[in-house]
């Protein structure tokens, strides 16, 4: 599903992707009592984002990470390539400890929880079109340290994972097999296969059932969206 609308004039033009239609109605709905901001466009899925955003070329495109079929951060990298002037602000329910620095390396401007209040949210999407980089306060010692060489003293063994490797721990925690995911991701099984050697190796897991059980302890630990009605 896609929707667009006439372009403003003068207004910072926003473009939304996220699948739960109520979370998008009511985002659209917030952006448009702003006078300086207006939404030049929606989509519920990664595909047509694109096409309407490389029509479009919105300032400031506010994106979940969690899309069913494609990488979010997979995501941010397309919709540079198609409009790079974009600033790409990330919308989501998870957790901003291990996906924030992702994004901002994938190339987004900023991140934000979805449980945030109204006035952080257009906050952050002033922030990020204005060429700034929005994170919660939290976070931005997080990036600080690692810019200086410091790590965190408790930091998940997750966070080792590089992007890719983090997609296929999440698929396999869902019960995927190697086919499947080679599939869904568009590579061969035989790369899947490595990737889950690797795993095993950063995650110090000595089989592919430990990291099976590893992967599906650690996917139900993660919020789930409840399903719009």
């Amino acid at each position: 599903m896609t929707k667009t609308l006439s372009k403003p004039t003068g207004q910072k033009r926003v473009f939304i992707v996220d699948d739960h239609p109520l979370f998008r109605e009511g985002l659209a709905g917030l952006v448009k009592r702003e006078s300086d901001l207006a939404i030049c466009g929606e989509a519920d899925n990664a595909a047509h984002a694109l096409s309407a955003i490389e029509q479009l070329k919105p300032e400031v495109v506010l994106a979940d990470i969690g899309l069913p079929g494609r990488s979010g951060l997979e995501l941010i990298k397309d919709i540079l390539a198609v409009c790079p002037d974009a600033a790409v602000l990330v919308i989501s329910m998870h957790d901003e400890a291990l996906y924030a620095e992702r994004v901002l390396r994938a190339g987004g401007r900023g991140y934000i929880m979805k449980q945030e209040g109204a006035d952080k949210i257009l906050q952050s999407i002033r922030l990020v079109s204005s060429g700034q980089v929005s994170v919660s306060a939290k976070m931005s010692v997080r990036l600080l340290d690692a810019f200086s060489g410091r790590q965190a003293k408790h930091k998940s063994p997750i966070s080792r994972l590089t992007d890719r490797e983090l997609e296929i721990f999440q698929l396999i925690g869902r019960g995927e097999d190697s086919h499947t995911i080679a599939r869904q991701l568009n590579l061969s099984v035989k790369t899947v296969d490595t990737h889950r050697g690797h795993l095993k190796e950063k995650l110090e897991l000595k089989s592919g059932t430990e990291l099976i059980a590893y992967a599906a302890r650690w996917v139900a630990t993660q919020p789930v969206a409840e399903p719009d009605r």
